[in-house]
């Protein structure tokens, strides 16, 4: 029996190992083959579909040819060695390829490398990546733009242009010119993905619209052209949708299924950038980003990513000290971008960790920077997440790590914390091999080198890992990093060492569940693992660099090893071999209508898939319509989860014409299904709706309005500054909202109650609703959604301002009441901060009044700074603290690093660029003004010897020029209040007297206003009786202008005669115009003037010999900035002003009325317009704050008791011609050009005189939201003693001259000549005003003359000797191709594009941008070297002119010294 069991066991035996060698024999080992090069490739790529592969070796200019996917290499055959300068191949035709020399012989090969032939073309390649552009359509394969340089020799310098050419017929045909001064030209069809039905022939090509004689252009003669016929005779100029103002464009590129320009927004000097996208090269329109100040796009600090068939996805860089970003996702037409992940990490390159898994919709891998904050505050070393998205990028979440190593061992964390325990991987921005970095065609296939842990650790120390099902779950396959590749669509995955040198790869035939290795012999460093681009071959090539003594007579030191796994397994799989592989998560399967899903090898199945260049075919499941699927239509708005109607519709001719406002119409439901979404059945949001023809648009010449009832008081309203959405707070603490101009309204969070709410200052999208609890609501996309918010307190009760803003748009201080419940004994103000508006809390301090960020849109103060008022003594309850100073201190690193500044204050105030303290020194208590410019530095402010703030009450005005105006109490109590108003030097530390007796009120408000968007003009009211108003009490005013910024001050003349023709009874030099001023306004925002409208100015007042009461007066208005005034009507009215001036409103502000009245020629005629049936009490006419609407909002009370009413009035059908605008033609248009120099005895303010473009009077059109054409700088005037103030530490004396402060030190003379100068001056008492632009004339700041170092003291023989010198000759060439390359040019950043952004810093980084992506891997620790030195030089923030606007800081600063 034993016996037997022996033979069977032995038969078995047998029979096993008879089994083993049959398979053994069906799978053998790979084989390989070595080639030796002498240098790395520049280019290693395959011919699309094919065996032949291109192997470009730069450095000896050398191309090899492989027919037999890189087993054995040669020369190309037909090119002369060492000619090669680059090469390109066909991306429709994969036969053909271009080898481009330095001259104007190049090479073609129409038989994937077999062959060569040499082609001519007139000029020699530009120095730019790409000077090949091709047609996407496999019909016109031979459609080819080639861009040359021309340069035009003189001595030893060149003047060259880039010119572009076209050929029809791959280079055989005669090459004919396309066009001159060329940048960049491109066929629209260019991309398979780019669908859209525009003439085949179209080209677009950004270029200048002039030549130059120098080689040099003005970025604003940069535009976009196109054609259909090859410039021969189409030749547009594409407007983009804005008309002339489509200039200084900094790139174009096509990115999916969209075409983008880039382009400077020549109006501002702060670099903006604007995005125009289209989808069908018909229709251009802007991108909008959120929360705008913050998220503007900026030279050098934007990048466009890899992007899908239905968003376009862009990461632009917030913050100017580090690299760190924030990726914003758009809608399908690439308009309207949402903020998808923050804190995105990103190289000084703009290269961002952020990649799509290759072949499933939805799926993106990107890292984050966890401790953005102490980067950004102390320079902290990064620390990276990554995280993942499964819906294109409206969550993310980070990666599941795997529960064990590739040995078993369970990892050393905590997996069910994905906080401190989760998969981190490197990416984009240190890539480790060819192409993309995590993915490839093998569906499903996501492979990385990484970390486990709380964060990514270095690349040496990382390990390699694999996901199978596109990110959702991971296993470690080695130890250690390494380079990998898929092949045969995933059956096959290779991985060799990244970390040492080896002789050896890892492979794996069951997806990665087992691996084999395979020594191939040569000990080498690897620098590159690829195969075929479609991931389907089953043959490698391994690139490496061998170490001098492992090389042999047939080993050289740069080798391409050929790896061949054909062999490894014996059959081919079959239908029972595949499974079906959904490509996402259960809970997201649905994107865009469809389930995505591809047939894919079981990992059990031992066969090769073989389905050679055969790409894996996606296959869709249709899913059922929801509301993911639908987006708003057009003319509505989402708000909440549902699209309303951004104001009337418009409607066809002849629907609604009954006159019956309950008649209807079928309109739009406000929805529309996503472009390219395949959904069907399910809901049905998209289906016509009957909507009642008082909804509708009505005919042209017709006036609409709507009213909506409230159920309280309103008592507080604000709209989203660049917005349709207006915010209502009622007495009642209700909070109402509405996205289109008050045609209709809802409560955004009803059933609760709001004590405020408040809009940030820096991001135009966001506002927050303050209630009485820790709870809060904010927005982020201007109302359309709101979201809960826990602040750490209650909103204090201190008179604090609950809530400050910084420029960053995530970062918010909050100061609440802290133990205040039940008159607590410690009940004090805590201010905490947050980076992530509101998720998190960090304590700041307590006992504070005033805590607010140092950093300001104009003071450049450290981002990280925070300023507070604090209480010296912190005990007890800061109701009732005496005797305790309020001590300024500020701290770096957000309040980490404190610093006391004052030891005393009375408060503090940011204005423009300055931030004013007010120090009380207790030991005489008085006051001094200090200032600064960067909120750490200040200076002691400096007055006239008879002025001193420590005696007197002041209020800060405001700081539009570069000056702070300062208007000092020199009224003592019982008597009413006036003072003095002081213009300062541009560092706001010394004042002097601009007028005297200018009125102000008990609560420190003046009558001061500068006139919006014009320079230099401002309006006061000043008290006429000084002397008797201290006895009697009563003041009598007059008003005053200034046009030249407070230099004088001037009565305003009167009309001759009223608005009904009548002479006035005043008559004489005495008789002037006075008008109301800021202090007896109900809301500060109402304004005199415009930004929209230059020089209209509309005011309520009187013509006599001073201001009679308000409701005795009558209401003004003037066109030409206060020179010129004229009646518009009898009685006091409100008004406003929009569509930029072409329809002014106004209602009766003295008793209730019941209509208004408009006029569309600037106050010429005036029309009725009746609103209402009953009386209102009109409170306020509200608008768009950029006045560019056609549609206003009246608030107000009826004579009924109760809540107050609201009135939707809309203008659009009044006309629907559109203004003309013709800038390089004024004056045969609907503008005309206008300058307060023509009226005013300067005709020159801050050294310019400047033009404005207006329409015309009486043009009957609609100016609508095209942007306004820029002002026109006419010329820059002589300098004059205007032009001139005090040099640092001097100050003027009673003759109006500049001398030395007493116990002061002149600076020192600068003769650095950083600008280039030939000569410089020695310092004088006197220095140009930073604002003013004036050149030459009279120079006082100019002392005796010195030749500057450099240039200017050497001889002729000195120079001519130097140009001779051969080095010197090499940097003059290089620098000139460094500047006619892409690498001085502007740029859409792509994904795989190596050049920098427009207006790219030279140097090291310029050259490394074009470096290929895997030598910058292989340099690793050589390469962070450079940039950690090039980055102190080459990166430091450039800031230019900066143009103040009035201020946003409404808040007017005061300090009463009677009061402490």
């Amino acid at each position: 029996m034993t016996r037997r069991r022996k033979g069977v066991a032995a038969l078995c035996t047998a029979l096993i190992s008879l089994f083993s060698a049959l398979l053994v024999a069906g799978q053998s080992q790979p084989e390989h083959a070595v080639s030796s090069f002498n240098y790395l490739p520049a280019r290693l790529f395959f011919f699309d579909d094919t065996e032949s592969a291109i192997f470009h070796d730069s450095m000896d200019g050398n191309l090899y040819v492989s027919l037999n996917e890189g087993k054995t290499w040669n020369l190309a055959d037909g090119i002369p060695s060492g000619k090669v300068m680059m090469v390109f191949d066909h991306p429709v035709n994969n036969r053909y390829a271009f080898a481009l020399t330095d001259g104007t012989t190049h090479y073609r090969t129409e038989d994937r490398g077999k062959t060569w032939r040499p082609f001519e073309v007139p000029l020699p390649p530009a120095l730019v990546p790409r000077p090949l552009s091709f047609h996407s359509d496999p019909k016109n394969y031979g459609y080819i733009l080639y861009q040359g340089t021309s340069c035009d020799h003189r001595g030893w310098g060149s003047v060259c242009h880039d010119e572009t050419f076209y050929t029809k017929e791959a280079f055989s045909d005669d090459v004919k010119p396309l066009l001159k001064e060329t940048s960049r030209c491109q066929f629209a069809h260019s991309s398979k993905d780019f669908k859209h039905e525009a003439h085949t022939d179209l080209i677009y090509c950004v270029a200048y619209d002039t030549s130059s004689s120098n080689g040099a252009h003005d970025l604003s003669s940069r535009r976009l052209f196109s054609s259909t016929d090859f410039f021969t005779n189409d030749k547009k100029t594409e407007d983009l949708g804005i008309g002339k103002n489509a200039r200084g464009v900094v790139a174009f590129a096509i990115v999916s299924k969209y075409a983008v320009v880039a382009l400077k927004d020549m109006s501002k000097s702060n670099g903006e950038m604007l995005l125009y996208v289209t989808v069908d090269t018909k229709t251009w329109a802007k991108a909008h980003f959120p929360h705008a100040s913050s998220a503007q796009l900026r030279e050098n600090a934007y990048t466009m990513l890899e992007s899908t068939q239905h968003s376009l996805a862009v990461d632009v860089l917030l913050q100017d000290k580090s690299s760190i970003g924030t990726l914003f996702v758009s809608n399908s037409n690439g308009t309207f971008f949402v903020q998808s992940l923050k804190d995105t990490n990103r190289n000084d390159l703009g290269y961002v960790d952020y990649e799509r898994v290759y072949g499933v919709e939805g799926i993106g891998l990107a890292n984050v920077v966890a401790n953005a904050q102490e980067v950004e505050g102390r320079g902290a070393d990064k620390r990276l997440k990554t995280f993942i998205t499964f819906d294109d990028g409206s969550s993310w979440s980070t990666l599941t790590p795997p529960s064990e190593d590739v040995e078993g061992q369970k990892i050393s964390c905590d997996p069910s914390d994905p906080e401190q325990c989760s998969l981190h991987l490197h990416s984009v921005t240190t890539p480790h091999n060819f192409g993309r970095i995590f993915s490839s065609p093998a569906p499903g296939f996501v492979m990385g080198v990484g970390s486990v842990g709380e964060y990514l650790r270095n690349y040496q120390e990382s390990d390699t890992f694999l996901s199978t099902d596109a990110g959702l779950t991971w296993r470690m396959i080695s130890k250690g990093a390494h380079k990998y590749e898929f092949g045969d669509l995933g059956s096959i995955l290779v991985a060799v060492d990244d970390e040492e040198v080896t002789e050896s790869v890892k492979y794996s035939l069951d997806l990665g569940k087992t691996w084999n290795t395979y020594n191939f012999g040569v000990k080498l460093r690897a620098q590159g693992l690829v195969t075929l681009p479609d991931s389907t071959s089953q043959k490698f090539l391994l690139l490496g660099q061998v170490a001098k003594h492992d090389q042999t007579k047939d080993v050289g030191k740069v080798v391409v090893v050929y790896l061949d796994f054909v062999k490894t397994r014996g059959r081919k799989c079959n239908d029972a071999d595949y499974e079906k592989w959904y490509a996402r998560p259960r809970n997201s399967e649905c994107l865009m209508g469809h389930k995505q899903w591809y047939k894919r090898r079981k990992p059990e199945a031992n066969c090769y898939v073989g389905e050679k260049y055969k790409d894996p075919v996606v296959h869709e499941d249709t899913c059922e319509c929801t509301d993911a699927d639908y987006e708003c239509d057009f003319n509505f708005v989402r708000v909440g989860d549902k699209c309303e109607l951004v104001g009337l519709e418009p409607v066809p001719t002849g629907v609604c014409t009954a006159g019956n406002p309950d008649q209807t119409y079928k309109g739009s439901s406000g929805y529309r299904k996503i472009s390219g979404d395949t959904c069907v059945g399910g809901i049905e949001k998209d289906e016509q709706v009957d909507r009642k023809c008082s909804q509708a648009q009505p005919p042209q010449g017709e006036i609409a309005h709507t009213k909506s009832d409230f159920p309280s008081q309103i008592i507080q309203y604000a709209y989203f500054k660049a917005s349709q959405t207006i915010l209502v707070r009622l007495n009642d603490h209700s909070i109402w909202q509405s996205s289109n101009e008050g045609y209709s309204w809802h409560q955004p969070v009803p059933d609760k109650k709001f004590l405020a709410f408040y809009h940030h200052k820096y991001s135009d999208d966001r506002a927050y609703l303050i209630s009485n609890t820790e709870e809060f609501y904010y927005t982020t996309d201007t109302g359309r959604t709101w979201n809960i918010g826990k602040a750490p307190t209650p909103p204090n009760g201190f008179g604090a301002q609950v809530i400050r803003f910084h420029p960053n748009s995530d970062y918010v201080i909050w100061v609440g009441n802290k133990d205040c419940s039940g008159g607590g004994t410690t009940c004090r103000a805590e201010a905490q901060y947050s980076r992530d508006n509101g998720r998190k809390w960090t304590f700041i301090d307590d006992y504070v009044r005033n805590c607010a960020f140092a950093k300001d849109s104009h003071i450049d103060a450290d981002p990280s700074e925070i300023v507070c008022e604090s209480y010296r003594d912190k005990t007890g309850s800061q109701r009732h603290l005496a005797n305790n100073p309020l001590e300024l201190v500020v701290g770096s690193n957000f309040y980490s690093r404190k610093t006391k500044l004052f030891d005393a204050v009375v408060g503090f105030a940011k204005f423009s660029e300055f931030f004013v303290v007010a120090e009380m020194i207790q030991e005489k208590r008085s006051l001094e003004l200090q200032v600064s410019l960067d909120g750490k530095h200040f200076a002691l402010g400096r007055f006239p010897p008879s002025m001193h703030p420590e005696t007197h009450a002041y209020t800060i005005l405001e700081s539009s020029t570069k000056a702070l105006f300062l208007h000092m109490t020199m009224s003592e109590k019982p008597a009413p209040y006036w003072g003095t108003i002081l213009k300062s030097n541009s560092n706001g530390t010394y004042f002097g007297i601009s007028i005297e007796n200018v009125n102000r009120d008990d609560r420190g408000y003046v009558d001061f206003e500068k006139m919006i968007g014009l320079d230099g003009i401002a309006l006061i009211n000043v008290v006429a009786n000084p002397e008797d108003a201290t006895i009697s009490g009563r003041k009598l005013l007059q008003s005053r202008i200034t046009h030249n910024d407070g230099g004088t001050w001037t009565p305003l003349p009167p009309p001759k005669l009223d608005s009904h023709g009548q002479e006035y009874q005043c008559k004489g030099t005495k008789c002037q115009l006075h008008i109301h001023g800021y202090t007896e306004r109900r809301d500060p925002r109402a304004s005199y003037s415009s930004p929209s409208v230059p020089g209209l100015l509309m005011a309520v007042g009187n013509v006599g010999e001073t201001l009679a009461p308000y409701t005795e007066s009558d209401t003004f208005l003037s066109r030409d900035a206060g020179f010129t005034w004229q009646e518009v009507h009898k009685d006091a009215h409100m008004w406003e002003f929009g569509d930029s001036g072409s329809v002014l409103v106004m209602a009766n502000d003295e008793e209730p009325t019941d209509f208004i009245l408009f006029s569309t020629n600037e106050g010429l005629d005036w029309k009725e317009y009746k609103f209402s049936n009953e009386k209102v009490r009109v409170q306020a006419i509200v608008t768009v704050p950029s006045d560019t609407s056609r549609r206003f909002l009246l608030l107000g009370n009826t004579m009924r008791a109760g809540g107050s009413v609201a009135f939707h009035i809309d203008f659009t059908a009044l006309t629907a011609r559109k203004c003309l605008v013709n800038i390089e033609d004024p004056g045969h248009d609907d503008f005309e050009l206008w300058s307060p120099s023509e009226s005013r005895p300067e005709q020159c303010l801050f050294g310019r005189q400047t033009k404005y473009h207006r329409r015309v009077r009486n043009a009957d059109c609609v100016v609508g939201e095209q942007p306004r054409a820029a002002d026109i700088l006419v010329e820059n005037c002589p300098c004059a003693k205007a032009d001139f103030e005090c040099e640092f530490n001097y100050v003027k004396n009673a003759n109006d001259e500049c001398v030395l402060v007493p116990g002061t030190t002149p600076l020192p003379d600068d003769d650095s000549c950083q600008n280039g100068e030939s000569v410089w001056y020695e310092r004088t008492p006197y220095r140009v005003i930073p604002y003013s632009s004036c050149v030459e004339g009279y120079r006082p700041d100019h002392g005796p003359e010195h030749v500057c170092p450099g240039f200017g003291s050497k001889s002729g023989w000195f120079w001519t000797f130097m140009i001779l010198i051969p080095f010197a000759f090499t940097a003059l060439v290089a620098y000139y191709y460094y500047r006619r390359s892409g690498l001085a040019r502007g740029t859409i950043r792509l994904p795989g594009d190596t050049r920098p952004a427009y207006g790219g810093e030279t140097g090291v980084m310029a050259t490394l941008a074009s470096v290929p992506w895997f030598i910058i891997g292989v340099g690793g620790i050589a390469y962070e070297w450079v940039v950690s030195r090039a980055d102190t030089y080459l990166f430091r923030s450039r800031r230019g002119y900066r143009n103040v606007p009035i201020d946003e800081d409404a808040q007017i600063l005061r300090f009463e010294d009677e009061e402490h």
